[in-house]
């Protein structure tokens, strides 16, 4: 599978699975845990060693468990979850502890990229931002970056880190796909991730699905064709064995500089 090569040269599969409602009782984000792994390890068996969960999501447990489970061995997985701090940064303790959760929950002694969930005020950023780089200089996270944030809250950190944020994953997809805040990313050396990068599939153009029936792809294969084709990295979800095998079969074709330009303005 293709990697995108981040700026401190750790290699991140271009295309990865998301995990937000893995595990839980009617595959909703809000609902309870099911207590198995189903989908964790059918991604597995699918080809994706990419996994994206975060403490916010509660499913740190079920990609651990799944990954244990498959036998495979945890150097071939790239691991992303994120600091839960919508409702803010409750100090440097609090941080401490829930690293060392998402550490135990998600059964290994390293993790691959780990994220600021969500932006905060300035001097709680820059405090998160401060324990993120020490436990990367440890080794403890191979990458660091944020999720969500605008140029002005990456310019605050780039402004003040000893290590600049290696990726943020930020909404991108049909009808939003962020062009100016991904030129930001890409002038600063910030990898890009797309979350929801298959919403609005669902009402194509017709300039759309003219492009997947000459590739004989599907709608959503020719999106994150596009995305990764950019650079993107992207992190479909989905609970169906076939659907979600699709998004690994995009390496087998090359949409044309027209078909990119037509997307972009879609």
């Amino acid at each position: 599978m293709f990697d995108k090569i981040l700026v401190n040269n750790y290699e991140m599969p271009i295309v990865g699975s998301g995990t937000n409602t893995f595990g839980k009782v009617g595959n909703t984000y809000t609902n309870p845990l099911r207590g198995d792994t189903k989908e964790v390890v059918m991604a597995i068996q699918n080809g994706y060693r990419h996994l994206e969960t975060a403490q916010s999501y509660r499913t740190e447990g079920v990609v651990g468990k799944g990954i244990a489970k498959s036998g495979t061995p945890r150097s071939e997985f790239f691991i992303t979850t994120k600091l839960a701090t919508r409702n803010g940064y409750q100090g440097d303790d609090w941080a401490h502890a829930e690293i060392q959760k998402s550490l135990k929950s998600l059964q290994t002694d390293y993790i691959d990229q780990f994220l600021i969930h969500h932006p905060m005020t300035d001097d709680e950023i820059l405090a998160a931002w401060k324990i993120l780089e020490d436990y990367y200089k440890k080794g403890v996270f191979k990458s660091i970056g944020v999720s969500n944030f605008k140029e002005d809250q990456l310019k605050l950190i780039l402004d003040h880190a000893t290590v600049p944020p290696h990726a943020n994953q930020i909404e991108s997809h049909l009808g939003k796909w962020q062009h100016d805040l991904i030129a930001f990313h890409n002038t600063h050396n910030i990898a890009t991730t797309a979350w929801s990068p298959l919403k609005n599939i669902d009402q194509p153009s017709k300039q759309l699905s003219a492009i997947a029936e000459k590739y004989g792809k599907t709608i959503a294969q020719i999106v994150l064709r596009y995305q990764i084709q950019r650079g993107v990295i992207v992190i479909p979800k989905s609970h169906n064995k076939d659907r979600q095998a699709q998004p690994l079969n995009i390496f087998d074709f090359q949409l044309t500089e027209e078909e990119t330009t037509q997307i972009s303005k879609m």
